[in-house]
């Protein structure tokens, strides 16, 4: 009898105890589309910690793709704020080569050159402290791509070849040309040779770099097929990582203006500072980021104004709308504060 109790009791504690799981397993809904992770700790520590929070280790050969800024324009991602995350992963910082000049007079701030580029990297920090790749300085390289609308291939630094692995690190602001510059300008354009931004801006009309042409209206009057060549081409350089080692993306929302890294003298900030936000999903990543400034409030030192004009201005979204067209991303997702 007192076995049978025994028996009878045990039982009921596991029925309670499966009951109390069932329940806890029912009360946690699945979150709707990518995650895209958050914190407002703009520091070396909170760049790693972001990382982390993604849980994708980078392995073999690491690219950190971000712009090391034009010669005179002051708000690129600074050394000291990428340098525990280089360092983590053992990086490699790389970049491409400009298809423009800072114009007559500044020469000593030109990209468009391996001399000239070689020269602001090091002004600007980067060499004392990185090791540090400019991909098309020994020539370029066709990948494929899935949407051929406009482009063929894509067209990249021909060193992208030499990485298994790829950390699109994006500082979100705004663009004279895109609207906003964020993970997937970064993707494209970024990795692009001269050549190969010439084929973006021209949304595919002209493969080899003519300067006397590039700017004119014949080459760059559609606008919508820019922004669609920019999101196929950033398609193209995820794929390529994805049959190798892998990619993340991680965009740091500071010092905000509705110019590019690539613009020497660019306009006033006039936004604070936000956080860092990663994803596994660029297209998630850069809604979350626009919706952010969609959000942001006037305030005396607060005014996303200029730069959400520029963006409708450029009809800058419709990158994110095409790049999820064409299957890269989502636009959904969720928020995952790594702070609380």
């Amino acid at each position: 009898m007192k076995k049978f109790a025994l028996f009878a009791l045990a039982a009921i504690l596991m029925l309670v105890g499966c009951k109390q799981k069932t329940e806890t397993v029912q009360a946690q809904e699945p979150q709707e589309g990518a995650a895209v992770y958050l914190t407002k700790d703009i520091s070396p520590e909170g760049l790693l910690n972001i990382y982390k929070a993604l849980g994708v280790e980078a392995k073999g050969r690491v690219a950190i793709k971000m712009s090391t800024g034009e010669g005179s324009n002051p708000n690129y991602l600074k050394p000291e704020l990428i340098r525990l995350l280089v360092e983590a992963v053992d990086g490699t910082i790389v970049e491409c080569n400009t298809a423009y000049s800072s114009g007559p007079g500044n020469e000593q701030d030109d990209r468009n050159s391996s001399a000239n580029h070689w020269k602001v990297i090091e002004r600007h920090g980067f060499t004392p402290l990185f090791k540090v790749d400019i991909m098309d300085e020994e020539g370029e390289m066709q990948i494929p791509v899935q949407d051929t609308k406009h482009l063929k291939y894509d067209i990249v630094g021909s060193h992208i070849a030499n990485y298994d692995f790829m950390i699109a690190l994006n500082h979100f602001k705004g663009h004279p040309m895109g609207g906003y510059g964020g993970a997937l300008k970064n993707l494209s354009i970024g990795c692009a040779s001269q050549n190969g931004k010439a084929y973006i801006h021209s949304a595919g009309k002209m493969e080899k770099l003519d300067m006397a042409k590039l700017w004119t209206p014949e080459f760059v009057g559609d606008q919508d097929g820019f922004l669609e060549s920019m999101a196929a081409a950033a398609q193209a350089v995820t794929d390529y990582f994805q049959k190798k080692e892998g990619i993340i993306y991680i965009s740091v929302m500071n010092n905000m203006s509705i110019d590019c890294d690539c613009v020497d003298h660019p306009e006033p900030v006039k936004l604070e500072d936000y956080g860092i936000l990663a994803s596994t999903d660029p297209v998630a990543l850069d809604q979350a980021c626009v919706d952010i400034i969609n959000q942001q409030k006037v305030t005396a030192t607060n005014d996303p104004t200029d730069l959400l004009s520029r963006i409708d201005q450029q009809h800058g979204v419709h990158t994110i709308e095409w790049a999820e067209k064409i299957g890269l991303g989502t636009r959904k997702y969720h928020i995952i504060n790594i702070d609380k």
